[in-house]
Formats: structure tokens, C-alpha cells, sequence
């Protein structure tokens, strides 16, 4: 098929918001009341109940004073004193897929609560804990399907179906959320093969579903396709809502196949998969669109986006090996509404931030026993598509991601933009401003390609090769105009959140921090919302730190009894998220 039109840009007069806060390295700078809590149903302890992580964001197209976020949520599971006080394990059986929703552009947040398998009164010291039903604070469904909703949160609005099967916008929207699942018991063909699979559940009343109504949920769907070492995972959700497009109403999931990782460690494939619904997610197709080699000398897509053009055109990105097993961004494109897809090209290398910690296994940024950031140059990218009609779409392209190509300790928040469905590519432009070391980072572009919205997590401070000092991390929004010729302009800070301390936060095994692998933003034609991991509440837990060192291989130090010997509120990261008026109209 050949390139469509790319349609008209409007115009816009390029203004230079500002460029940035001048920090001092390792200092808290001054805060901004720019931001709220989202997660706002969830404790400031006990850890884990306290432990939320990697934020999700949509926004209806066609009301776009509503808003959907997801995160990964643990406020249902056992607190750490529940049977062995120096573990917090997660309760089998309980979900962790959190949902909020907001009716106000991001000003205010509702976290419903709804009935399912719970664990979040099993606080009492020395009790083993199993899960019951009770109130819960995730997906609502899914131990009556017989899963259990695992989190990696991917929400998307689009049009909901009719009677005949016709999508349109005057029929209402449709609230998708794909997350991992697995079986409720430890059988893997209980309900489906494999591990862990992708899940799809879907409301048509977010106003019902936001009151706690989990009748106005549909059972959860699985949408991946399964065998018994199959691992799916890191997927992402897009609803195709311009209605301008001949695939309207198309959904499509993109997600890593992972084959065989449970029984070895080494070589395990791990395709790219797109799943296309194109009957409101009832029922599902799957197309793998990568190569399944993993090993040292080739890595498939992962990390991927997937998005859709005013024409119906979807994209799906990731990041993989190139030429000269060159580490880069792809790209794969479908014009048939995800029957068939191109092979992935390589767009422009990139250089993955972090340095490998031998005792975790991963990369880390902020120190010994840091976060990880295995996705941290993942691409974030959005399409200025002109939803809800796709009239005033300009096409235009962004893509961003965390890059480390300037060192340890000097890492970048990196733009680039295409005005020509993706064939060739403009930039780098740097977004983020020093001592920022963003980690995570995302971007949004507006309908009508006018306005481009940032956000990233960064920590503040230099990588520490010892748990003992202050890890200073912050959320920080940007904004910039996008000029007639498609590029962004300077980005502007918006909001500079609280920070807190990176060493609050804490995987469950307790041998390292965490924030997940993601932060997000959407746009609007008159505003930018987005939501970001955040530490701020948090408290550091100097038996953690020396517990961290030791398994870095430090003096010896015996894992703690979390409760009795870290304040209440350690490990307790929240989601934050800010919504922004276009600054030049």
C-alpha cells in the first residue's frame, strides 16, 4: 500500500516556555503544588499493602474530561508479620492490577473497591495467611474466572460496538485494561496454558465501575495465545479511535512471548506478538511479527507501543538489535488492520542507561541494590491521530526514551519526531535538564499535533556504591510546542513533584528498591495529564540498607522483621499524576 495523505498541521506560534530548574547534584529542589495523589485508596502502611508501582493512563477520546489509570497495586496482599515476619511474599491467588478513574481531567481521582480474593487483614504477627473473599482494590472478575490478575497495566479507550457490530462514538466508549494473568492454583492448564498470559477486561460504564459496580465489568478475556511454557509479558493496549480510519474500532495488543524462560535461563525465544481484536475485544487474533532468536548476539523487540494512525495504519515499536548488533528502536507497520505486518526495521541506536549489579542480575542507576531499569530505553511513543474523527490529524509522530550514550551519571530524556508515517526521523532532542537522570520517561502528543506533554521519574543524585546515603528521586512534567514543520520546541517544566528517597521503595524479596518499568502521559487538545512513580511518603529503613549491602556482598546482615524494625510507612510508593492547561493556547 502506498503513503497516504499525512494530512494538514495546524499552525502554531512557537514559544519557549522556559528551560528548566538549575539544580545542584544530590539537593531536594523546590517543590511545585502541581500534582495528586491517584492512588488514593491505598495505605501508608504496612509494606507491601503500601506498594504501588508502574502507572498506566488513558483518556476518552471522545470525553476527554475522563481519565483511566492503572498501576501495579499490593494494597490486598498479607502484611510481612503474617507467618514469617522477615518475608513479604505475595498471597497466592491475589490480584494486583489496580484501577482508578477521574471525571475531572486528572484534578480528583476515585479508587473503587470491589469483592474478590483478598489478603489485606492478615496483619496479625505469626499467622500464616491464605486468601478469602473480601474487599479488594483491583480488577474486579477474575478468581470467579479462575485467575488471578497479575499487573503490567495497558489501558485504552475506544468506541463501543453496536448491535450489528459497527463501531461508532454515538454508541458510547469502551474502557479496555490488559494485564497479565495466571491461574488462580499453581496448575498452568487450569484455565489456560502456560504462565503467565494477557488478559483483557472491559467496561462500558466507567461511572458504574469507578462507584465499585463489578457487574459493569465483563469477564476478563484471555487474549494471548498459550502453550505450556509460554510466559507472556510487558504488553501493551491500543483502541483504534479515530473514526476517520477504515479499522476503527480495531484493538490491538503488543507483547513479548517469552518460551521456555521457566525451564532455562539461556536462549529462551521471545517473539513480538500483536493480538487485534476487531469485535470489542470478545474475541482475538494473534500474529507474531519478530524473529524468536534471544540470545547474546540477537535480541527481538521488547518493550514494545503500539498506536494507530487517522488512516488505520498501526505501528508497533520496541527495542531490539539492528545492524552490527547495534542496540536500537524498531519499528514494524501494518496497513490491513493488523492481518499482516512488515518486518521490523531499525530506526537509530540507542544506549541503554544503567549498570549491571551482578548480585540482582539487572541494571541498576542510583546504586548497588538500586530499582532496575532493564526498559528504561524502551520507546515511548504517541500519534498526533485527531481523535475522536481524525479530521485535524497531522500524523506526526514522537518517540522518547531514557538514554545513557553520555555516561554513567549523565543520562538524557531523548525526543525524536517523523512527519512521514515513520520513514525517517528528526532529532535527538533533549527534554530532560541536569541533575535529572531520568529513568523512566514518556511522552504525548495532542490530537491535532499542536502540543507535546513529557514526563519522566529521575533520581537526582550520582550512582552510590554503598545503601548508606540518600537517594534523592522526582517526577518532572514538560510541555512544548510543536512547530508547522513537526518539530517540538524547547520543553518547558510544568511541575517538579516532591522527592523522596529511592531506598523507601522496595521489592517484595526486599533485596532490592523498585518502581516497576514505566511512567505515562496522554493529551488532549487542551491539556496534558500524566502520572509517574513516586516516593515521596516513603521512609528508608536502615536495617533494609544493611540487609542490601549484604547480599551486594558487604558485611553480613540478617534479612529484618520488616514491622518491627522499619517505620510504618517504609516501602510505601504511591502514584502521583499532574494535569496541565496548554501553557500557549
Amino acid at each position: 500500500m502506498g503513503t497516504p495523505n499525512l494530512g494538514w498541521r495546524p499552525k502554531k506560534v512557537l514559544l519557549v516556555i522556559g528551560a528548566g530548574i538549575t539544580l545542584v547534584a544530590g539537593a531536594v529542589p523546590a517543590l511545585a503544588a502541581g500534582d495528586t495523589l491517584v492512588s488514593i485508596g491505598s495505605p501508608a502502611g504496612p509494606f507491601s499493602q503500601n506498594k504501588q508501582n508502574e502507572p498506566a493512563l488513558a483518556v476518552d477520546a471522545n470525553h476527554p474530561n475522563i481519565l483511566a489509570a492503572g498501576a501495579n497495586e499490593e494494597i490486598d496482599e498479607e502484611a510481612c508479620n503474617a507467618g514469617d515476619p522477615t518475608t513479604c511474599p505475595f498471597t497466592p491467588g491475589v490480584g494486583v492490577s489496580g484501577i482508578y478513574f477521574s471525571f475531572n481531567s486528572g484534578a480528583t481521582w476515585t479508587q473503587p473497591t470491589y469483592q474478590g480474593l483478598t489478603a489485606r487483614d492478615c496483619v496479625t504477627p505469626g499467622t500464616p495467611c491464605t486468601a478469602h473473599t473480601g474487599p479488594i482494590g483491583t480488577l474486579p472478575k477474575y478468581y470467579q474466572a479462575g485467575l488471578a490478575s497479575d499487573g503490567d497495566p495497558a489501558l485504552a479507550f475506544g468506541p463501543r460496538p453496536g448491535a450489528s457490530g459497527t463501531f461508532s462514538w454515538g454508541n458510547g466508549s469502551r474502557l479496555y485494561y490488559a494485564n497479565l494473568t495466571s491461574n488462580l492454583n499453581a496448575k498452568r492448564d487450569e484455565t489456560f496454558k502456560g504462565f503467565e498470559g494477557i488478559a483483557v477486561s472491559r467496561t462500558d460504564n466507567v461511572v458504574a465501575a469507578a462507584a465499585g459496580n463489578a457487574n459493569a465489568w465483563m469477564a476478563p478475556v484471555i487474549a494471548s495465545k498459550q502453550s505450556s511454557t509460554t510466559f507472556s509479558d510487558k504488553e501493551q493496549i491500543w483502541a483504534d479511535n479515530a473514526s476517520s480510519s477504515p479499522f476503527f474500532g480495531n484493538v490491538y495488543v503488543c507483547n513479548a512471548a517469552f518460551r521456555g524462560q521457566e525451564k532455562s535461563g539461556n536462549a529462551a525465544p521471545a517473539p513480538l506478538i500483536v493480538l487485534t481484536s476487531s469485535d470489542g475485544g470478545a474475541t482475538w487474533t494473534s500474529q507474531q511479527v519478530s524473529g524468536a532468536a534471544n540470545n547474546r548476539n540477537s535480541n527481538p523487540p521488547d518493550g514494545c507501543t503500539i498506536r494507530t494512525d487517522s488512516h488505520g495504519v498501526v505501528y508497533v515499536f520496541g527495542i531490539g538489535t539492528g545492524p552490527n548488533k547495534q542496540t536500537g528502536e524498531l519499528l514494524s507497520r501494518s496497513f490491513d488492520g493488523g492481518k499482516s505486518f512488515e518486518g521490523f526495521r531499525f530506526l537509530f541506536p540507542v544506549v541503554r542507561p544503567g549498570v549491571f549489579d551482578a548480585a540482582l542480575g539487572r541494571p541498576v542507576m542510583d546504586g548497588i541494590a538500586g530499582a532496575r531499569v532493564d526498559l528504561a530505553a524502551a520507546p515511548s511513543v504517541d500519534i498526533a491521530n485527531g481523535a475522536p474523527t481524525g479530521a485535524d490529524a497531522s500524523n506526526e509522530l514522537l518517540i522518547n526514551w531514557a538514554d545513557g550514550a553520555d555516561g554513567l551519571n549523565h543520562e538524557k530524556s531523548l525526543v525524536r519526531y517523523s512527519t512521514n508515517q515513520g520513514l525517517t526521523w528528526s532529532g535527538p532532542i533533549t527534554a530532560s535538564a541536569a541533575p535529572d537522570r531520568p529513568f523512566y520517561t514518556a511522552i504525548s502528543i495532542s490530537p491535532n499535533g499542536t502540543d507535546a506533554y513529557l514526563v519522566y521519574d529521575a533520581y537526582l543524585a550520582v550512582y552510590q556504591s554503598t545503601t548508606s546515603t540518600q537517594r534523592p528521586m522526582q517526577a518532572v512534567v514538560k510541555h512544548a510546542d510543536i512547530a508547522s514543520s513537526g518539530a517540538p520546541g524547547v520543553f518547558g517544566e510544568l511541575n517538579r513533584g516532591a522527592a523522596g528517597d529511592a531506598r523507601a521503595s522496595s521489592q517484595n524479596g526486599l533485596t532490592a528498591e523498585f518502581f516497576g518499568d514505566y511512567v505515562y502521559t496522554v493529551a488532549t487538545r487542551s491539556y496534558g495529564s500524566a502520572v509517574w512513580n513516586d516516593v515521596r511518603n516513603g521512609a528508608d529503613c536502615p536495617a533494609i540498607d544493611a540487609y542490601r549491602a549484604a547480599v551486594e556482598g558487604g558485611p553480613s546482615a540478617p534479612r529484618p522483621a520488616v514491622q518491627e524494625e522499619c517505620a510504618p510507612n517504609f516501602g510505601n510508593t504511591d502514584i502521583y499524576g499532574g494535569t496541565y492547561a496548554d501553557p500557549t493556547p
